[in-house]
């Protein structure tokens, strides 16, 4: 703490205070995030409005082969924010899940496969939602194979869609959603599992840290 001039320290002189959480939100990388947002009753209507399983499933793909997208333009850019590092994951995971359960309703997905799929990604967020928001723990990054499962599966669950469709081929895309989406689904519960320990990590630390300010401030 820095010391006043009547010799005694002033505890918030060494503060630094946290970004604020809307700083930074006008960007082009959460504009991107924004628009593949916007995309979400699009691909509902095409699926159910226009019945076209085909044209859906390209759709869905398009918004998974894009994932990267905003996070490269946040680093090329210079324009990384914590709005962003919110709102990305969010959206993802919001499409993720609204685009499953659309194709479960639809029938194209096997229902054991699809709610195994949702129940892994509903596990996970509330545990790190429960985990950032009540308990204020660190972001915690997705690791590889964190990343290889939801590559596998977003391209999977487009693939059962298309397998689906009248499209020229669609037996094959069948096959690879079946190649693809099994071991992606593996690799999300074995990664969901190993987030456990992390976060367990990530929570002891915040509190160690957490007390060795508290008292080094007495």
């Amino acid at each position: 703490m820095a010391p006043t001039l009547s010799g005694v320290s002033d505890p918030t002189a060494d503060v630094v205070p946290a970004p604020s959480m809307l700083s930074g939100i006008w960007t082009i990388p959460n504009a991107f995030t924004l628009l593949r947002l916007l995309c979400l009753p699009v691909f509902l209507y095409v699926l159910f409005g226009l019945d076209n399983r085909a044209a859906a499933a390209w759709m869905l793909g398009g918004l998974g082969a894009t994932d990267w997208v905003d996070g490269y333009l946040a680093r090329r850019l210079g324009q990384v924010s914590e709005f962003g590092k919110v709102f990305d994951p969010t959206v993802d995971r919001l499409l993720f899940l609204v685009a499953v359960t659309a194709i479960i309703v639809d029938g194209a997905m096997p229902v054991w496969f699809g709610v195994a799929v949702l129940v892994r990604e509903i596990l996970v967020g509330l545990m790190m939602a429960i985990a950032t928001v009540v308990y204020k723990m660190p972001r915690i990054d997705v690791t590889y194979w964190g990343k290889l499962a939801t590559f596998l599966l977003m391209f999977a669950v487009p693939g059962f869609l298309m397998g689906s469709s009248t499209m020229p081929g669609a037996a094959g895309f069948e096959v690879a959603a079946w190649i693809l989406g099994i071991p992606g689904l593996v690799l999300s519960y074995w990664t969901g599992i190993a987030y456990i320990p992390q976060v367990r990590r990530a929570l002891a630390a915040k509190n160690t840290t957490s007390a060795e300010a508290v008292r080094s401030d007495r």
